[in-house]
């Protein structure tokens, strides 16, 4: 299965999907949207991986890599690709199939609960079970609405969409189960001003508290996630 992600900020990497893919024997190709790269065609790709980064789905303006990469992510939607979206790649998902991204109710730094949605009876695909309780890593300012045809998978008391299903294997998620204790420290050293106070914003020795067990139960969420997207 040809593996490909998309890259928006050099310091925001694979984390713990990169072993996880390894074992798998899965050919991974990495494109660098924000070097200028050229993006695959859809065509090429048998599952799309699509990180975060700081920037907004809304700056085209000044990001012209921004509209191209949401043509990619709305084909291999359509297309019926595997495909998992994290934070920024999960807004990217629901811009391209026609949704708004906006400030979020409440920024979310740190780790903070999320529940799931129950399915809807109705549900044209089979649905991710989405366990009954995660705590998981939270790092965003923006949210999505959810575009006409997917389902919602999740929610929590700072923003109302976690993540969303559209299509028997593309899902999306505003949160992060690819953080390990490397990826957790890296990003926030290029990141500290994401800790400016709030009601969902962690200081930073909190944040940086138990980071192993609480990268753990991020990561089982993505085993979870990648058994339902690719392995079934």
């Amino acid at each position: 299965m040809r593996t490909h992600w998309l890259q928006h900020v050099e310091y925001e990497g694979l984390g713990a999907l990169a072993p996880r893919l390894a074992a798998r024997g899965l050919p991974l190709q990495r494109t660098r949207v924000f070097a200028g790269e050229p993006l695959p065609a859809a065509s090429d790709i048998e599952f799309l991986v699509v990180l975060g980064g700081p920037m907004s789905v809304n700056d085209e303006a000044t990001l012209p890599w921004l509209a191209p990469e949401k043509a990619l992510i709305r084909e291999v939607i359509v297309r019926g690709t595997p495909m998992l979206g994290i934070c920024l790649g999960a807004q990217l998902m629901a811009t391209a199939l026609g949704a708004t991204v906006g400030a979020s109710p409440e920024r979310e730094v740190g780790w903070w609960p999320i529940t799931p949605v129950p399915p809807p009876s109705s549900a044209p695909f089979p649905v991710f079970p989405f366990p009954a309780a995660v705590t998981a890593l939270h790092w965003h300012g923006e949210a999505f609405a959810l575009p006409g045809g997917t389902v919602p998978l999740a929610t929590s008391a700072g923003c109302p969409h976690q993540a969303l299903q559209a299509g028997r294997r593309a899902i999306g998620l505003q949160f992060h189960p690819e953080a390990d204790p490397a990826w957790v420290r890296t990003v926030l050293a290029h990141s500290p001003a994401s800790l400016r106070p709030g009601p969902y914003v962690m200081a930073r020795e909190d944040l940086l508290a138990d980071l192993p067990e609480r990268c753990q139960q991020g990561n089982a969420m993505l085993d979870r996630l990648l058994e339902f997207i690719i392995d079934t």
